[in-house]
């Protein structure tokens, strides 16, 4: 038999990155298609009125908001019980399994199965998405400076994966000649893949990922597993009930934050060593700003999928193009494309003892989203009388957005690994993502606000509604932008060594 690899094996790996990055980076990418794939069309497929679900343009963003909220509410919980219960591997196989039946039955019949469907994928995200990250965390030694560059390869995958999931979703839903069934479906096949590779690759991963509870007499811990699964699946009618009247999520993000905040207290408070209690609140600081982050960007999905589909032309340069492919696919081409730049360019700066610190990159990377948001407020002035702007102009948009999400996303997951305890690692992860679920919930509403309450509404009346909303974000990102580079001399105390 195959002996397994040990974690000193692992994390004594020659090069720039160990040979685990790239597997995890191709389960990575296929799990991240399906999940950037479902996003695009979401709010589009909600607000169509022949083949969709016919919802007001409002209803669809806080729609939009509550299942985004939902998605990364539940990688908190799935953070827990990987920590507590499953381990990493157990956790994200059986999230992958739960995602795949759901975008198999919203494909099936996606007016009928779209609320039970998009249940089961809360769910299956939830367990999956926070402990692939944790596990890219550990395939480093504490104080590597390779894990940087990791996270970035890693993050690269993410958006290979966004980039496709939002082309080949969006062409298939909008395309007369396929339909909504067929982009759900293109989700199911591409999580098989990804599922498959994991299993494929797992053994290489030695005791990374393997359950906390393994050396526990064996049938305690399969009643202790069985027990996560069933109330995983037992929270189905829950999520179904409160998706569907987005009344109840507003009680449900009432409720976890709180919670959240109370059992990550009682963590600091059992750390008892005042260096690690530091770390802690100083990952909360990032943590809190990257709500606020999250707000704004994540209008991607919801009141700029509505924009894209109302008030843009489909003329980018030369090129005839449905403009929500741009909206759901030019962040991530950019991604793809500047990141290694962004990454050369901090190298450069650093042997010239110039690279700004963490904080000062989150800093700026809200600079460049107000920057992002002027630009889209700005393409008002390019419209037609009926209200129809440029395609050009939203696009340079997002190439300004893009330098800010790689200032803040990529470098925010390498910095909670480093920040939290080892065996903190996926609770922290999944407060990371929690965050992310109250930028998306703000996110709805945000773009809610935007939406004209008149159905009936004008093309011309709409894009003053949407930017007169992007003026008002850009104000905001401007803000938190002074003043998280204003504390950033109080976080690096609480950091400590970490850079």
């Amino acid at each position: 038999m195959e002996k397994q690899l040990t974690l000193e094996e692992i994390q004594n790996f020659q090069g720039k990155y160990p040979k685990q990055l790239w597997y995890l980076f191709l389960v990575e990418m296929w799990e991240r298609f399906c999940f950037y794939g479902m996003r695009g069309v979401l709010t589009i497929f909600m607000a169509d009125k022949m083949l969709g679900l016919s919802f007001s343009d409002k209803e669809a963003n806080l729609k939009y908001g509550a299942i985004q909220a939902f998605v990364y509410a539940f990688t908190f919980i799935g953070g827990i019980f990987a920590d507590k219960i499953l381990g990493y591997k157990k956790s994200l196989t059986f999230g992958a399994i739960i995602m795949i039946l759901g975008n198999i039955m919203i494909a099936v019949s996606p007016k009928d199965l779209f609320f039970l469907g998009i249940s089961l994928s809360i769910i299956g995200t939830g367990f999956f998405k926070p402990n692939i990250s944790s596990m890219v965390g550990d395939l480093y030694k504490e104080g590597d400076s390779r894990r940087d560059a990791g996270f970035g390869l890693f993050y690269s995958g993410i958006n290979i994966g966004a980039l496709l999931g939002g082309f080949v979703c969006v062409y298939l839903g909008v395309s007369k000649n396929f339909g909504w069934s067929y982009a759900f479906l293109s989700a199911a096949i591409v999580m098989i893949i990804g599922l498959i590779t994991f299993l494929f690759i797992k053994k290489s991963l030695g005791p990374i990922g393997d359950s906390p509870i393994a050396a526990m007499d064996s049938k305690k811990r399969l009643m202790n597993e069985a027990a996560v699964y069933a109330g995983a699946l037992l929270s189905i009618p829950l999520i179904f009930i409160m998706i569907k009247n987005t009344d109840y999520t507003d009680y449900f993000m009432y409720t976890v934050g709180p919670l959240a905040i109370l059992y990550f207290i009682y963590e600091i408070i059992k750390a008892k060593e005042l260096r690690a209690q530091r770390k802690l609140i100083a990952a909360f600081i990032f943590i809190i700003f990257s709500i606020i982050f999250w707000a704004f960007f994540e209008q991607s999905g919801g009141s700029l999928a509505l924009f894209a589909k109302y008030n843009l032309n489909d003329t980018l340069l030369f090129l005839h193009i449905n403009p929500n492919i741009i909206n759901n696919t030019s962040n991530s081409l950019f991604v793809i494309v500047f990141s290694p730049l962004l990454g050369l360019l901090w190298l450069a700066m650093a042997k010239r003892n110039l690279e700004p610190n963490t904080v000062i990159k989150f800093g700026v990377g809200f600079l460049f989203l107000a920057a992002a948001f002027w630009v889209f407020y700005y393409t008002r002035f390019f419209a037609n009388a009926e209200g129809i702007t440029s395609l050009n102009i939203f696009t340079l948009a997002y190439l300004v957005i893009t330098f800010g999400e790689l200032c803040l996303s990529p470098i925010g997951l390498s910095i909670i690994t480093k920040l939290s305890p080892k065996n903190l690692g996926g609770m922290m992860m999944g407060m990371w993502f929690l965050a992310s679920a109250y930028g998306q919930y703000a996110a709805g509403l945000f773009g809610a606000s935007m939406s004209s309450p008149d159905e009936k509404a004008s093309v011309l009346t709409k894009l003053h509604g949407f930017t007169d909303g992007y003026y008002q974000l850009a104000i905001y990102a401007l803000i938190a932008g002074i003043v998280l580079i204003a504390i950033s001399p109080l976080v690096r105390k609480l950091m400590h060594e970490v850079k």
